[in-house]
């Protein structure tokens, strides 16, 4: 029995856990969960937990439905919200099927796979996202829309504000739960708010995530309001991104980093740069994965619409940040697509995927974008060359369907998946008539 393990035993003893949740994601994103009794842990981690696979969105076909979770004791941790009254603590678990093999549609597994790529040439991913979400009083919407907890903006102090309550009540939850928040604030919109995480390699910052969601839904529960990681749920108003900065590490040492480049950037940045630009439209399907997604994409409000990067420009789909003088370690990139629902495992493995091709092939990074984008007109933009993400899901699906990056990155049960799951969702909006429809068209025609 190893080190991690036996210390979850003895932790359950001690502090008299009575329940124990194993933890994994579907294809979309979505956290499940199965509990087990104390007793259960050691054979869960000799053996693991089998259940039917067929049942949970793309994880198995029907055919092969028997897999097995199994929990990783790293990822130990008492749930903060459950308090004293039946202790619970969390594992995140890693699927297998009966005969040892990591289960191809397993997102977790997706996502080592990518790092393990990356870590043959020497590589670890380091990530860091910046998580807006919105307060609501409310689940329930009327013709108004939904309702935000109040009506401040971008930095706002709200003295006795709910939302500032409640961005205290989860970071206190989040450090207590072993993850480390760098910021909280009021975003820009009525009850938007966003909380940064602290960077952490890509897998341990990829189960910190669904462990964030769970955490502010947990919390608003607690307060009487609602949260919400819809991309764009009030109209007019800014959509809620997941901006991410990431970079590559060779051991100790940042691999974005070059003492005298360009924004201290070395040429294995501006090779992953152009990866990931090159790419960015045939990912855009998983990193913003359904219908609302695209009304953030192109509502305007620093939401990136073109392929573009830029110093510290936050019109342009990849921001190379303010660096800081002989602070090496702190070269980064950020990119600006992601939004907040996306499914982090996927996301991440496609972003690091796409910024590996870049090196592997050794792209060559375009010209800069130094104005804001968004107020170019199209004749300019073209003029400069700057492409455009895809402008629905199902122009996202159509690239997507196309990409071999994608397909090899994901695999093929959960590239089909994805396809499959998502062209059903743009079925279903596209055969509905919306309000915005009877308004301007019923009483007209």
């Amino acid at each position: 029995m190893d080190k991690q393990t036996d210390f979850v035993l003895r932790t359950i003893e001690e502090r008299g856990i009575k329940f124990i949740r194993l933890w994994f994601t579907d294809v979309i994103g979505t956290l499940k969960s199965v509990a087990i009794a104390p007793a259960e842990v050691e054979g869960a981690f000799a053996e693991g937990i089998g259940f039917d696979g067929s049942a949970i969105e793309g994880l198995t076909r029907s055919y092969e439905a028997d897999v097995l979770a199994h929990p990783d004791p790293s990822t130990f941790q008492i749930l903060p919200w459950r308090g004293e009254i039946d202790p619970t603590a969390r594992m995140f678990c890693d699927i297998t099927t009966p005969d040892g093999q990591p289960a191809v549609a397993d997102p977790r597994n997706v996502l080592k796979r990518t790092l393990a790529k990356a870590s043959e040439r020497g590589f670890t991913f380091y990530t860091h996202p910046e998580i807006e979400f919105y307060l609501l009083k409310s689940r329930e919407w009327k013709d108004g829309g939904p309702q935000p907890v109040d009506r401040a903006g971008y930095f706002d102090n709200v003295p006795g504000g709910s939302a500032h309550d409640f961005r205290r009540r989860s970071v206190r939850m989040l450090e207590d739960l072993g993850i480390s928040v760098e910021f909280s604030h009021h975003e820009a919109g009525p009850g938007q708010n966003e909380i940064d995480l602290r960077y952490a390699d890509a897998l341990t910052m990829a189960d910190n995530i669904m462990t964030f969601r769970t955490v502010v839904k947990e919390v608003a529960i607690e307060q009487g309001v609602y949260a919400t990681f819809m991309p764009k749920p009030i109209s007019g108003q800014p959509g809620s991104g997941m901006h991410t900065h990431v970079s590559l590490f060779e051991g100790d040492q940042n691999a974005f980093y070059e003492a005298g480049g360009q924004y201290q950037l070395s040429e294995t940045a501006k090779q992953f740069i152009a990866g990931v630009l090159k790419h960015a439209p045939e990912i855009t399907a998983v990193t913003n994965q359904f219908v609302n997604s695209y009304k953030r994409l192109w509502g305007g409000d620093e939401a990136p619409s073109f392929v573009t990067w830029g110093h510290n420009n936050r019109s342009a789909l990849v921001r190379v940040p303010l660096y800081k003088p002989n602070k090496g370690q702190s070269s980064r990139i950020e990119y600006r697509g992601i939004d907040s629902a996306a499914n982090p495992y996927l996301a991440y493995s496609l972003l690091l995927a796409a910024g590996l091709k870049g090196i592997e092939e050794g792209y060559e990074l375009p010209p800069e974008a130094e104005d804001n984008v968004w107020s170019l007109t199209d004749s300019e933009r073209k003029a400069l060359g700057y492409s455009q993400l895809p402008a629905s899901l199902d122009h996202a699906l159509s690239l997507m369907e196309d990409s071999e990056l994608v397909a090899e990155t994901l695999g093929e049960q959960v590239f089909n998946f994805v396809l499959l799951n998502k062209r059903q969702e743009w079925k279903r909006y596209r055969d509905q008539v919306t309000p915005f429809e009877l308004d301007t068209n019923l009483g007209a025609l």
